[in-house]
């Protein structure tokens, strides 16, 4: 790789390294997907769908709602509704909210459930104002569409890598480091990741803003999780698919969720234990 595109979105850090050079069109190309995508699904811009969503109830049209809610779909049967993208008022109870209060306003209640809502494909429609949020496997879903913009460019060797939601399509494999959940200047672990593979990692402590107050919420209960810290997840092809699998390791045990779509997880639990798979492509320092 010896391209390499350093820019901020939707709250985060991107790089994307590539084997070619990355010409203007493509650059706006990949600003293009990010725009439609952050005026679809943030629930932190006024002008988005998800934003109108919480306004009022009726029928909405969600890009790539299809593939993002079916995959949603997986991981509420998977998690016994713990993972659900309803949980949003939840979280902005809690003060991770539009205008980043980070202030609590009171005790946040179970998300409804899932399958209150009706959805045919990319449309839903709702009987009420929801908010919904797509934290645990929106930002996926994102690196996989402007991956799949790289390689409709004919850039085949390209690494998108969101802030820790990593996708690698190349030729040979890449190291990435897994950070202490504790301490961001030492690493627990590192993974090869192969090409064609996603890695993903989730920690309380990514968004953290009080005591015991953290945006990996359990949609049961509105309450911030608390056995597990920190989760990554190797899943082959998808970014989207190892994003929504490392929250849903929060909630449910390996074996449960093996059988969803095939991965390797780490685990940090919260009594400094370090649980992961056979399997993994790398090493644990524990």
């Amino acid at each position: 790789m010896d391209q390499v595109w350093r820019f901020d979105a939707i709250g985060t850090e991107w790089h994307i390294d590539a084997s070619a050079p990355l010409p203007p069109e493509l650059r706006i190309a990949i600003a293009e997907v990010i725009d439609a995508f952050d005026r679809t699904w943030s629930r932190f811009r006024p002008d988005s769908v998800v934003s109108a969503m919480a306004q009022q109830a009726g029928t909405w049209e969600l890009d790539h709602g299809d593939r993002l809610l079916g995959w949603y779909d997986q991981l509420a049967r998977a998690t016994a509704g713990a993972v659900n993208p309803l949980v949003g008022r939840a979280l902005s109870d809690l003060g991770y909210d539009a205008t980043y209060s980070l202030t609590p306003i009171g005790t946040p209640s179970a998300a409804p459930q899932w399958e209150s809502i009706t959805r045919s494909g990319s449309t839903i429609t709702t009987k009420e104002p929801v908010v919904l949020d797509v934290g645990a496997a929106g930002k996926g879903l994102l690196v996989d569409l402007i991956a799949d913009v790289m390689t409709g460019a004919g850039i085949d060797e390209v690494t998108v890598d969101a802030s820790g939601d990593v996708l690698h399509r190349g030729t040979s494999p890449i190291q990435v480091a897994l950070e202490h959940p504790a301490d961001p200047t030492r690493a627990i672990g590192v993974v090869e990741l192969p090409p064609g593979s996603a890695l993903c990692g989730s920690a309380t402590n990514r968004r953290a803003w009080g005591d015991g107050l953290h945006h990996v919420l359990d949609a049961r209960t509105g309450q911030p999780t608390r056995d597990v810290i920190a989760v990554w997840v190797v899943a082959e092809g998808s970014c989207m698919v190892a994003d929504g699998l490392a929250t849903a390791h929060f909630f449910a045990d390996a074996e449960s969720l093996a059988d969803v779509y095939r991965h390797q997880v780490v685990r940090v639990h919260a009594d400094g234990r370090v649980t992961w798979s056979a399997d993994l492509p790398g090493e644990v320092f524990v």
